[in-house]
């Protein structure tokens, strides 16, 4: 088993083909995963989605599954939205559900222009969540569907629900509490 090390301010050692802004969630050998990439960043920005508050949610229509993500001091406008690509991915790269086993999902926040890792942040799935997600994963991967079909179903259910539609119709919500660690202790 190969391992990958994430280190905030180097390169992000995942390979990323869509350079724009926008959410990418997958699930690996390493369990969930979600990496939000933008353009444009700040220190409160990183600081958001490393510590803040944060809602999370999936959505499920025409088979095709959606992560929702609403992340407090970075979205203005409320919800984002990345569906799960399981269709796209060549037999040997699909996740089994073993992959899930444990409750939690790897947050990572990419800097789109320089390829950086701004920040990084694990949060432990509620039981409800967790058990939702893999249901949706082993159905995704009990699916027939081909890659042409996914893609086509994937835009006509964009066209369909905006985010905040998609947040409205849930199946499964999550909220992430503040997370400011506290100073260390002094020793004398």
């Amino acid at each position: 088993m190969s391992y990958t090390n994430f280190q905030v301010g180097e390169k992000f050692p995942l390979p990323i083909k869509n350079q724009g802004d926008g959410g990418l969630f997958q699930i690996d050998s390493n369990g969930a995963m979600f990496i939000l990439q933008l353009s444009h960043t700040d220190v409160i920005a990183t600081e958001a989605f490393r510590t803040g508050a944060m809602e999370l949610g999936l959505f499920e229509d025409e088979g095709i599954v959606f992560f929702l993500y609403k992340i407090d001091g970075i979205f203005k406008e409320g919800w984002g939205d990345s569906p799960l690509g399981i269709h796209l991915l060549p037999p040997g790269n699909k996740p089994c559900i073993a992959d899930l086993d444990d409750p939690v999902m790897h947050l990572y926040l990419v800097d789109t222009n320089l390829q950086i890792l701004l920040a990084q942040r694990t949060v432990t799935l509620d039981k409800d969540f967790h058990a939702m997600l893999q249901k949706k994963v082993q159905e995704q991967l009990e699916s027939s569907i081909t890659p042409g079909a996914f893609v086509t179903t994937l835009q006509r259910v964009w066209q369909k629900h905006s985010s905040k539609d998609m947040s409205d119709n849930a199946l499964i919500k999550q909220s992430v509490a503040l997370n400011i660690p506290k100073p260390p202790t002094p020793l004398h």
